[in-house]
């Protein structure tokens, strides 16, 4: 669901956020007033005095929307099964200042992902920004960090921001080219 408004909403419950952009948490308390302001891939930014935070989509109750539903595998899933989890997971987290996903974008250039000795997995993740200066990185990161951990087996995950190579835009999809106009 995509979404950009100014949707008034009054907390819930206690709930669990990130600052923007520094990607810092801590808890909104139940009675708290904002504003939706946007709401992509599950995940939604609420301007709360000044300030915007992310709520996740595992926490939607809290501002009187459903919750997102949980990943899931099948029973015998496969090594391929649990990458395109991961990926379609990548693909829910947006640039607060494109409304279009990191993969699309271009920005996530590794994923590896590690079977450890207890059978969980460790994904690692390398990803750039669209400019060095960019204030998201840390937001972005953190977001991308916390939707692949939600993938069933998944108990670590990293995610390093790297410069090398540049961002440009002929790394983007062809769907993210039409979607800005850049084609």
């Amino acid at each position: 669901m995509a979404m950009q408004s100014n949707e008034p909403v009054t907390f819930e419950r206690d709930c669990e956020a990130a600052l923007i952009p520094a990607g810092d948490t801590g808890t909104i308390p139940k009675g708290a007033e904002g504003m939706i302001t946007q709401a992509l891939g599950g995940s939604y930014t609420v301007y709360i005095q000044g300030n915007l935070f992310r709520i996740d989509g595992k926490d939607a109750d809290a501002i009187g929307k459903e919750p997102e539903p949980t990943p899931e595998l099948p029973e015998n899933a496969s090594e391929s099964d649990v990458e395109q989890l991961v990926w379609d997971q990548m693909r829910r987290c947006y640039d607060p200042e494109i409304p279009i996903n990191v993969v699309e974008l271009g920005l996530v250039y590794r994923c590896d992902i590690n079977v450890l000795d207890d059978g969980s997995r460790r994904v690692d993740i390398d990803m750039t920004l669209t400019a060095p200066g960019c204030g998201m990185g840390d937001i972005l990161a953190y977001d991308v960090k916390e939707k692949v951990k939600q993938v069933p087996t998944v108990n670590e995950a990293s995610v390093e921001i790297v410069f090398d190579p540049p961002w440009g835009i002929e790394m983007m999809s062809e769907a993210a080219k039409l979607q800005t106009g850049m084609m």
